[in-house]
């Protein structure tokens, strides 16, 4: 039976973050994790959700949690609070669904090289400069056209 999604006031009213843990059950039963290879399953970390330092389960599949600074945002957070491994479950993240993940960590398909990379401009072109024996020349403050 699928559990009811609670809106926000209903799970900080009703569940601490254990309570919330305790409900989900035994973490090798989770339908939304993928099938690591072998050698992508050692050394992970917890199968289970876990709270983090900031009160937030990660591993629910829930990511409107009521601790999260995500839902109480302001003009004074840092948005360097939600960075880190503490944010990512390492078997239940959204993120791994993704195909070029799926390929990655189920079938070890290396990713493509250079999918991030700026289709017109070598955003690195200034560094590169410097490193050279002359590199320190204005032309280092501008991208370069591929």
């Amino acid at each position: 039976m699928a559990k009811k999604k609670r809106n926000r006031t209903e799970a900080a009213a009703l569940d601490t973050p254990e309570e919330i843990i305790a409900s989900l059950g035994d973490p090798s039963l989770d339908p939304f994790e993928i099938e690591f290879s072998p050698e992508h399953r050692e050394g992970r970390g917890p199968r289970g959700a876990f709270v983090n330092e900031h009160g937030v389960v990660i591993g629910d599949h829930d990511y409107e949690s009521p601790q999260s600074p995500l839902e109480n945002w302001s003009k004074d957070t840092d948005p360097t609070l939600m960075a880190g491994d503490e944010w990512v479950h390492p078997y239940k993240d959204v993120g791994f669904h993704t195909e070029e993940n799926r390929d990655y960590f189920e079938k070890g398909v290396p990713p493509k090289g250079g999918i991030y990379m700026h289709p017109t401009v070598d955003v690195a072109y200034p560094y590169n400069l410097q490193d050279d024996a002359g590199g320190t020349s204005d032309e280092a403050d501008a991208p370069r056209k591929k």
